[in-house]
C-alpha cells in the first residue's frame, strides 16, 4: 500500500465508514434486543449490560484491533491471512489457526447480512398501519433484497460505491442524534461508563455470564475491521473510528436510557418491538427504516467483497482450490469469484428461511467468529515474537485477551442448540476443505522426485538438434515446482525424453514464487544453455493473480528486446522470412494411481482432494494459461508405492 492510500482528508475519512464499520455499524440494529428480550428491565441488568458493550467496543475492538492489531500490516494490507503470511515461516502449526480463523470468518459471514437486512426491514412493525405484518412478508422482502445484491456482484460496485459512505455518515450521525435525544430520559445511564457494572452482571445478576453471548454482537465486525486495512490505512481507520465509536455508544446509552424510562420493571419482548426503532420519533421512522436497511445493505456489500478477497488470498498460499475471478471494474482491489458469491448467496437465502426472525438469528450469531478472533490472537503473538516485542508484553497480551476471548466463547456455547450448530457446521466444512487442500500438498511433496539438471542437460540437447525426432515445437514451456534452479521434477525429464521425446529449439521452464508480502510482481531469468534451455522464475505476492500467459508474454518480448533470446522459428522457410516460432505449453496433470497404499486418513484426504480437484479450476486456467497452446498430459501420482508382489511363475518347461 502507498503512503497515499493512508493519508488522511475528510474524503478519505468518509470512504472508510463507507468499507469498514458496516458490520460493526449496523449492530445497534440487534444488540439490546438480543440481551433484554424475554428479560425483566432492570438497573442492573440495562446498566450492567451496556457497561460490557462499552468495554467490549474499548478492550476488543479499540485496544485489540484498532490500537494493537492495525500494526500488523503486510506491506499495507490487513486480514487473517495477511497476518499469516508475515508469520508462516516462523512454526509450521501457524496453518492450523489460520485455516479455522479463515474459515470461521467466511462461516459467520453467511449469517452477517441476513441478520443485518432482516432487522432492518423488521422495522416496517414499528410504523401504525403495519404493526401486524406477517412475517413470511419480511421474509420474501429480504430474500428479495439478497437476490439483488448477489446479483450485482458480478458488475462491480465503482460507480454506486461512492455513496457508500456519505450514506454510512448518515446512518452514524443518525445514531449519535436518537440515541443523544433519550440521554435525559435517565441520566444514570452513564453510571454504565463505570466496569463495575459489568462485573456484577457477570457475578450477581443470575445466569449473568451467558449474556456475554448477545454482549459479543457488539464488536463482531472488528476482524473484517482488520481485514480492510489494505482499502483506506490505518490512519484513516483511527481517525474515523473515534467518531464511529462515539455514535454508537450514543446510541446504544440512548437505547438503555429510553428502557429503564418506559419499561422499568417490565419484561419486555422483541416480537413486535425493536428497541432500536422504539427511540425514533414517529414521524421518521419511515426515513430512518430506509437509512437502516441501506447501511444493512452497505454492510453485506463489504462483507461479500471481504469474503472474495479471503479466497483469493487463501488460492494464492495453497489454502483453497483454484477458482475462477474475475475483475468487474478496474478499481484496485475489487474482484469477483463467481462460486463463492454463489454458495454465499445460498448460505444467506438458506439462513434466512430457516431463522425467519432476526431474534432467532441472534441466538445462533457470533459463535464461530470467536474462533477468528482467538485464531487472530494467536497469530498476532507471533508477530509480536518476530518483531522482537518484550516478553513481559506477550504474555500480558495472550493473558488478557485469551481470557476474553475464551468467555465470549463460552458464553456463545449456550447458542450451539439454538442454531450456532449451523454456523460451525459450516465452518467446519470449509475448514474441511482448507485442510484437505493444505495436506494433500504436503503428501504429494514427500513423493516428488527432483533430480539435477545438469545431468540431464546433453541429452536434451542431442534430442534438439535430432531432425530424426518430429519437432513437438519451437518453443516448449513446462510450469515447475523445484525452488532450487539447478534441480527440476523427474516427471518433466520423463515428459521430454521418454513418454514421447517433445523436440523443441528452447526449452522454458518456469517457476512460481509466493512470497508473503502482498503485492510484490518481479521475475528474473536463468540462461542455463543460451537460446536452448531457459528458467523463468516469477516472485508474486500472494494478492498478485498468476496470469502466467501474459507475463510471460511480456518476459519473451524484453529478452528479445535485449537480445538474450531469438523466437524466431528454425524452420528453414519460416526462419528467412522472420516468422516467430510457436509456443506450447505442456501441463502436468495428476490422477491417484491404483498403486498406491496409504494409510487410511492419507487415502480419505488424497479421494476429496481429487474430488475437489474435479470441480475446481483446471491447471492451465488456475494459471492464466491460453488453452490453444497447451497440451494436457496425465502422469500417475504414486504417492506410496506397493511392495513387491510375491508373484509366481508356474507351467516351466
Amino acid at each position: 500500500m502507498s503512503k497515499q492510500n493512508d493519508k488522511v482528508t475528510v474524503a478519505t475519512l468518509v470512504i472508510a465508514l463507507g468499507i469498514i464499520y458496516g458490520d460493526i455499524g449496523t449492530s445497534p440494529l440487534y444488540v439490546l434486543n438480543a440481551i433484554v428480550n424475554g428479560r425483566v428491565i432492570s438497573e442492573l441488568l440495562i446498566l450492567g449490560s451496556l457497561s460490557c458493550i462499552i468495554w467490549t467496543l474499548t478492550l476488543q475492538t479499540t485496544i485489540k484491533y484498532v490500537w494493537l492489531t492495525l500494526k500488523a500490516d503486510n506491506k499495507g494490507e490487513g486480514g487473517i491471512f495477511s497476518l499469516y503470511a508475515l508469520v508462516r515461516r516462523q512454526k509450521r502449526w501457524l496453518v492450523i489457526p489460520a485455516m479455522v480463523g479463515g474459515a470461521a470468518l467466511l462461516a459467520d459471514g453467511m449469517i452477517t447480512p441476513p441478520i443485518s437486512v432482516t432487522s432492518a426491514i423488521e422495522g416496517l412493525r414499528q410504523l401504525p398501519n403495519l404493526d401486524y405484518i406477517p412475517q413470511d412478508t419480511i421474509v420474501y422482502i429480504v430474500l428479495g433484497i439478497m437476490v439483488v445484491l448477489f446479483f450485482l456482484q458480478q458488475f462491480g460496485t465503482q460507480s454506486i460505491g461512492k455513496l457508500f459512505g456519505p450514506i454510512m455518515f448518515i446512518w452514524f450521525t443518525m445514531m449519535a442524534v436518537l440515541g443523544g435525544s433519550h440521554l435525559l430520559d435517565d441520566l444514570g445511564i452513564f453510571k454504565a461508563l463505570s466496569p463495575v457494572y459489568a462485573i456484577e452482571l457477570l457475578t450477581i445478576y443470575p445466569k449473568g455470564f451467558w449474556i456475554l453471548g448477545a454482549v459479543f454482537l457488539c464488536t463482531t465486525g472488528a476482524e473484517a475491521l482488520y481485514s480492510d486495512l489494505g482499502h483506506c490505512g490505518k490512519s484513516n481507520i483511527r481517525i474515523s473510528w473515534i467518531y464511529v465509536k462515539t455514535c454508537l455508544i450514543l446510541n446504544y446509552l440512548g437505547q438503555g436510557a429510553w428502557l429503564l424510562h418506559s419499561h422499568m420493571g417490565q419484561v419486555f419482548d422483541t416480537g413486535n418491538n425493536n428497541v432500536f426503532y422504539s427511540i425514533m420519533p414517529a414521524w421518521f421512522l419511515i426515513p430512518g427504516i430506509l437509512i437502516a436497511t441501506a447501511a444493512a445493505t452497505i454492510a453485506s456489500q463489504a462483507l461479500i467483497s471481504g469474503s472474495f478477497t479471503l479466497i483469493s488470498e487463501s488460492m494464492r498460499l495453497n489454502l483453497w482450490p483454484k477458482l475462477r475471478i474475475s475483475y468487474p471494474t478496474e478499481q484496485k482491489g475489487q474482484l469477483y469469484i463467481p462460486a463463492i458469491n454463489f454458495m454465499l448467496f445460498i448460505g444467506c437465502c438458506g439462513i434466512t428461511v430457516y431463522f425467519r426472525s432476526s431474534s432467532h438469528m441472534e441466538a445462533a450469531y457470533g459463535l464461530a467468529i470467536t474462533l477468528c478472533m482467538l485464531a487472530t490472537s494467536i497469530l498476532f503473538a507471533n508477530y509480536l515474537i518476530s518483531r522482537r516485542a518484550p516478553s513481559g508484553f506477550i504474555y500480558l497480551y495472550l493473558t488478557v485477551y485469551l481470557i476474553i476471548e475464551f468467555s465470549f466463547l463460552f458464553a456463545n456455547l449456550e447458542k450451539f442448540p439454538h442454531g450456532g450448530f449451523v454456523t460451525l457446521i459450516v465452518g467446519g466444512c470449509l475448514n474441511v476443505i482448507m485442510y484437505v487442500w493444505f495436506r494433500s500438498r504436503k503428501i504429494k511433496n514427500r513423493y516428488v522426485e527432483f533430480v539435477r539438471m545438469e545431468n540431464y542437460i546433453p541429452q536434451i540437447q542431442e534430442l534438439s538438434n535430432d531432425r530424426t525426432v518430429p519437432k513437438f515445437a519451437t518453443h516448449l514451456m513446462y510450469m515447475t515446482s523445484a525452488n532450487n534452479p539447478k534441480e527440476i521434477e523427474h516427471k518433466i525429464i520423463y515428459s521430454i525424453l521418454n513418454k514421447k521425446p517433445k523436440r523443441a529449439d528452447i526449452y522454458w521452464f518456469v517457476h512460481i514464487d509466493t512470497l508473503d508480502d502482498p503485492y510484490t510482481a518481479e521475475y528474473s531469468v536463468d540462461h542455463i544453455i543460451p537460446n536452448d534451455i531457459i528458467r523463468v522464475e516469477f516472485r508474486l505476492g500472494f494478492r498478485i493473480e498468476p496470469k502466467i500467459n501474459l507475463m510471460f508474454r511480456k518476459v519473451v518480448e524484453d529478452l528479445v528486446k535485449n537480445k538474450e533470446v531469438n523466437i524466431t522459428s528454425r524452420y528453414e522457410s519460416l526462419e528467412r522470412n522472420n516468422v516467430v516460432g510457436d509456443f506450447q505449453i505442456i501441463v502436468m496433470e495428476k490422477y491417484l494411481s491404483q498403486d498406491n497404499e496409504l494409510p487410511f486418513l492419507e487415502r480419505i484426504i488424497m479421494k476429496l482432494y481429487f474430488w475437489l480437484k474435479e470441480i475446481s479450476l483446471s491447471e492451465e486456467r488456475g494459471f492464466g494459461l491460453d488453452p490453444s497452446n497447451v497440451t494436457i498430459e496425465k502422469f500417475p501420482l504414486i504417492v506410496s508405492p506397493l511392495p513387491d508382489l510375491n508373484l509366481r511363475r508356474i507351467g516351466e518347461n
